[in-house]
């Protein structure tokens, strides 16, 4: 199918025209141009498209209302507004991604550590890990267990890495699991996680409180799309997210029972990005319980911009979130 597009390339100058007449308010011409040369046009547009002019539809066969966008912006709407989303999402970001790291790594260990006692070469063993993972084939013809390890062996002949350069050379292949480990990306984690025997990702998930590994699970898949998009630079602070977590039931764990309690539905806080600080706060409890990411994050949602259009209700956070267990 050919493409339908046909709006003109735009010069950098003439962006910034085209911002003027639809009522984004530009006090700096030069400063303007500058950004948008440095940032780009399309990837400023994601925070300039909550300050366009909502318009309010009913589809007549299911009833349901729709809010999309017009091209006129609201008034009061500014090109500084939307650097300073811009500024507070990178940070965001940054921030996310610190917390994901320490977990992944500390998942690492604890991965690597419990099948290394049973097996030196449990990655590779299908007897270690679960039924679902290493013998139900899919459309491919493979198995998950499989298909996860050609990607590994993408990753482990494309690596440079000295360690790995000297287990083959005076050891061979394949690499120890906690020598392996350290090659896998999050995503590869995840998966990996999620193909283990059941009573090892239970053994993993009550080390951090957690009853139900499918909660564990889910709360992987999350992170593992969060470092994502944050990785590619992306817009995150009002995004839906794709992998929702799965939130404990009420009474599992004390902390998120206001997250699911009968005045909030399950999924309008699993959609939205106030789940995943929730759940990095908690899990850096067992990680590193003298962490100052938790006072760090909620200084950063303290200094969020101040812009009427936006709020950061928009990120999930609700009115009283700071009565909420994770930020006393």
């Amino acid at each position: 199918m050919s493409s339908t597009y046909n709006k003109p390339h735009l010069p950098f100058d003439q962006q910034l025209t085209l911002l003027k007449n639809r009522g984004l308010g530009i006090t700096d011409d030069a400063l303007g141009i500058a950004y948008l040369r440095r940032i780009g046009y399309y990837r400023l547009s994601a925070y300039l498209y909550p300050m366009r002019t909502p318009l309010i539809s009913q589809d007549q066969t299911t009833q349901k209302i729709k809010v999309t966008r017009q091209d006129q912006f609201m008034a009061g709407s500014t090109f500084d507004d939307a650097l300073q989303m811009y500024v507070f999402d990178k940070k965001l970001r940054l921030l996310l991604l610190d917390a994901i790291e320490r977990v992944e790594v500390t998942l690492r260990v604890d991965i690597s550590y419990m099948l290394g006692s049973k097996d030196t070469f449990a990655h590779t063993n299908p007897c270690m890990l679960h039924g679902n993972f290493t013998k139900k084939k899919k459309l491919t013809g493979l198995t998950a267990h499989q298909e996860w390890l050609v990607k590994y062996e993408k990753v482990l002949k494309r690596s440079k890495e000295d360690f790995v350069k000297h287990y083959k050379y005076k050891y061979g292949l394949p690499l120890p699991i906690w020598v392996s480990v350290e090659l896998w990306d999050f995503g590869m984690l995840s998966t990996f996680y999620q193909g283990m025997q059941t009573s090892d990702k239970t053994t993993i998930a009550t080390k951090y409180g957690i009853l139900d590994f499918s909660v564990m699970e889910s709360w992987l898949r999350t992170l593992t799309y969060i470092r994502n998009v944050a990785a590619h630079h992306s817009r995150l602070w009002n995004r839906n997210l794709v992998d929702q977590p799965k939130l404990p039931k009420i009474g599992e764990i004390k902390a998120f029972d206001p997250l699911v309690s009968d005045s909030v539905t399950v999924k309008d806080v699993s959609r939205r990005l106030y789940s995943v600080p929730c759940i990095l706060v908690y899990l850096l409890k067992v990680i590193s319980p003298n962490s100052s990411w938790r006072d760090r994050l909620c200084e950063m949602v303290d200094q969020f911009p101040i812009i009427p259009q936006l709020s950061i209700s928009e990120m999930g956070f609700p009115k009283d979130w700071k009565s909420h267990d994770f930020w006393k």
